[in-house]
């Protein structure tokens, strides 16, 4: 008869998002996993597989879980181009404050330290990239049909703008001592709505 596993997949599982997500892949150990889930090395493997396995894993509960803030963010019943604004302006905040400056974003630190020698992790970045990218555009469309975006604005090249200006926020938000840097980026970056 099989034994029943003594801990909960889905908490272990939030725990190596957490865990990761602090520390990055390489320097993240299969020691350190078995500490902070708190599970054995053997019932680590048999739930979750290899090292890799599981930071894809993370990877896409990560994504699964900030994706969906995201699309609630863009795709309210509000204006949308007040959306818009009000997502960068956010991005712009979490890199200039506190322990979310420092951690970054997941998906954003995974492209810099995988992204470039890991073909599955690069897909779930550019998974990740190509949703955001089409929940901006869908944004900024109905933004110009309500008549607030002007109509010789393309919304899929801003809308890309707008992605590659997300990720260069966090990863200088990282680094950056000066909250002025990102929140400047930021406010420039939306003076091409007007």
């Amino acid at each position: 008869m099989a034994r029943t596993k003594e801990f909960d997949p889905d908490v272990a599982l939030q725990a190596a998002v957490e865990l990761f997500h602090a520390r990055g892949y390489e320097a993240t150990s299969m020691a350190d996993l078995v500490d902070r889930l708190g599970i054995g090395r053997a019932s680590l493997y048999a739930t979750f597989g290899s090292k890799h396995e599981l930071y894809l894993k993370a990877m896409d509960r990560y994504a699964e879980s900030t994706g969906a803030a995201t699309v609630a963010e863009l795709s309210g019943d509000g204006p949308p181009l007040a959306a818009v604004r009000g997502l960068v302006r956010r991005f712009a905040a979490e890199a200039a404050t506190g322990g979310q400056r420092l951690l970054g974003c997941l998906v954003t630190n995974t492209a810099a330290e995988l992204g470039p020698h890991d073909s599955q992790a690069a897909r779930r970045v550019e998974r990740s990239w190509e949703e955001i990218e089409t929940l901006l555009h869908s944004a900024l469309l109905r933004a110009r049909a309500r008549g607030e975006l002007p109509e010789d604005r393309d919304p899929r090249a801003l809308a890309r703008m707008l992605l590659v200006l997300l990720q260069g926020i966090r990863v200088t938000g990282k680094v950056s001592q000066d909250p002025a840097r990102v929140r400047d980026a930021a406010e420039q970056a939306l003076t091409l709505l007007d």
